[in-house]
């Protein structure tokens, strides 16, 4: 074999986080992206909405790059999309739900007729010059889940995505088996595997082990059901709406990304519900309580979803009810644990009744367990393992479990995001690191909140603003109005009336001592301003606001 052939594996996401999946496929000539998702701001990123990859290395490479290859449609492996594509317009690859969803995503962006949406069935392949990627069906929480098996000059690289072993599906599409012994058999370089779950003994229990739960939770329900889930979990969706139709419920929607996904799954032929059980949300005032199931968005705890603005009296068409019955159907991301408790106790509070993951099964993971992780090392036999999809205790456990399955340490590449791991004829070892990182996005705003805004906002939020405000005449150097103090976030006004009399004070003899020298440098005077304020602040109260002196001339 040519020893000049390489492979490169670089992770511009999902390594070392929960989240931001992306991950290049490199040879000499050609480039591909497996997925492209989004991180969610954890507490110390006040204001930032979403978090997506930095991706200044493959826009370097452009001419290189084939396309994006999707493993499934949920948000941390497609919902940086619409971002990324402003920078980079290329095909993006996927079966026909992950594509419906993202051309839903691209005409809320305005983006629809900007790039190439390629369906592709599980089983079939795409085709380049060095590089071919063949779909294989599997199974997870969402419908039309992919492994990706790729195909480069040095062997087969095994993609997982996100999976389960699900072997009674809702929709009857089990993970194929055969085909990944198969791949196995003929031989695998590197395979790369989902470690979300990878601390759980045993195995995912099914999909269809909800249904029993839901129907024995809807038997007993006098009033509404209102139930919690992942937009995309179209299975569980499903699974809730047979459970109301045994019940005589009929079903509403709530939530925006709820309401899309239900109506676009209606339309694909991937959800079913006679039309004579679904109702809209401004309808259910037409039927008693105890027929009507609500499924809505805001599992996570989200304070805009409508789960919360149910739990806090803020949404407009859903007031809480006597007997109403709320089901929380997933389990939290890492991260939001608070969020969601905090909407429970709340909903408790107003004197409803909650069932959640701790209390009944009204949740199984769409990620494998070790058993499952287990079985897909043993047909897939690779010669190097690289572990994704997790934080990084996560990928050592996975390390350590391909250990105990028979490879070499060496063998077994834990990388950080942006670093290069190259595979030769020879062998494979971690080569140098890529330009990486993450770009926040705030509003319209896509990276230009950077960390020294971060940084100020944590300190506004900490320690809150002190506005000076004062008006002088230049001719006479003398003070006209103020200085007037303005707090927001540090003291209350009127309670602290000696101590803002006293920053007065200060600030009046600061500035008089340059007027009297003659200085009218604004930044002479407000440093000087700024410096005594914050020296007699941190003396008296032992914190650190940002002060901000506004001197107006006249």
């Amino acid at each position: 074999m040519d020893k000049d052939l390489f492979v490169k594996v670089i992770p511009l996401g999902g390594v070392g986080e929960i989240g931001k999946n992306i991950t290049v496929i490199e040879t000499k000539d050609e480039i591909i992206v497996i997925d492209c998702g989004i991180a969610f701001p954890d507490e110390e990123m006040y204001g930032v909405d979403l978090i997506i990859p930095d991706i200044c290395y493959l826009i370097d490479n452009k001419e290189k790059v084939k396309g994006f290859f999707i493993t499934h449609g949920h948000e941390d492996h497609i919902g940086a999309i619409p971002y990324i594509l402003k920078q980079l317009n290329v095909p993006i690859y996927g079966t026909k739900l992950v594509l419906a969803i993202i051309e839903t995503k691209l005409k809320e962006h305005d983006l629809v007729e900007i790039t190439e949406l390629i369906e592709v069935d599980p089983g079939s392949k795409v085709t380049f010059q060095d590089l071919s990627v063949e779909f294989i069906q599997s199974t997870h929480s969402i419908a039309e889940s992919c492994c990706l098996s790729i195909k480069t000059p040095l062997g087969v690289i095994f993609h997982t995505g996100d999976f389960k072993i699900d072997l009674t599906p809702i929709d009857d599409k089990v993970i194929d088996l055969d085909r990944i012994s198969t791949i196995g058999k003929e031989g695998v370089l590197l395979l790369m595997a989902d470690s979300t779950n990878v601390e759980r003994s045993g195995y995912t229990m099914s999909e269809k082990s909800i249904g029993n739960t839901f129907n024995r939770i809807f038997r007993g329900a006098k009033g509404r059901i209102i139930i919690a889930t992942f937009a995309s979990n179209i299975h569980r969706m499903q699974q809730i709406v047979n459970a109301s139709i045994e019940n005589n419920r009929r079903v509403a929607f709530s939530g925006r990304s709820m309401e899309s996904i239900s109506k676009l799954a209606l339309e694909l032929g991937y959800l079913y519900i006679p039309e004579d059980m679904i109702v809209e949300i401004d309808e259910i005032r037409n039927y008693n309580n105890e027929n009507i199931t609500i499924i809505t968005t805001g599992s996570q705890g989200e304070p805009m979803a409508a789960l919360a603005r149910i739990a806090y009296g803020n949404h407009r068409k859903i007031k809480i009810e006597k007997d109403d019955l709320f089901v929380i159907s997933a389990s939290p991301i890492p991260g939001n644990d608070k969020l969601i408790l905090k909407v429970i106790n709340e909903l408790f509070k107003k004197g409803a009744d909650v069932i959640y993951e701790d209390l009944e099964e009204v949740h199984v993971s769409g990620h494998a367990y070790r058993e499952e992780l287990k079985l897909i090392h043993r047909l897939t036999m690779p010669k190097y393992f690289m572990p994704v999809h997790g934080e990084y205790r996560h990928l050592k456990h996975h390390k350590d479990l391909a250990v105990t399955l028979g490879m070499e340490s060496k063998n077994v590449f834990i990388l950080e995001i942006g670093k290069i791991l190259q595979i030769n004829s020879e062998e494979a070892k971690i080569s140098g690191k890529v330009h990486s990182g993450t770009v926040l996005v705030d509003g319209l705003g896509v990276g230009d909140v950077g960390t020294l805004v971060l940084r100020d906002r944590k300190h506004l939020a900490q320690d809150g603003l002190v506005n000076i405000v004062v008006t002088i005449e230049k001719e006479s150097y003398s003070i006209i109005a103020g200085p007037d103090i303005i707090t927001r976030g540090f003291v209350y006004v009127k309670e602290s009336e000696e101590l803002i009399n006293e920053l007065k004070e200060i600030a009046t003899e600061e500035l008089q001592n340059c007027l009297d020298e003659k200085i009218l440098e604004w930044y002479l005077i407000k440093t000087n301003i700024k410096k005594a304020l914050e020296r007699y602040i941190y003396d008296r109260t032992k914190r650190r606001p940002t002060i901000i002196p506004i001197i107006m001339e006249i």
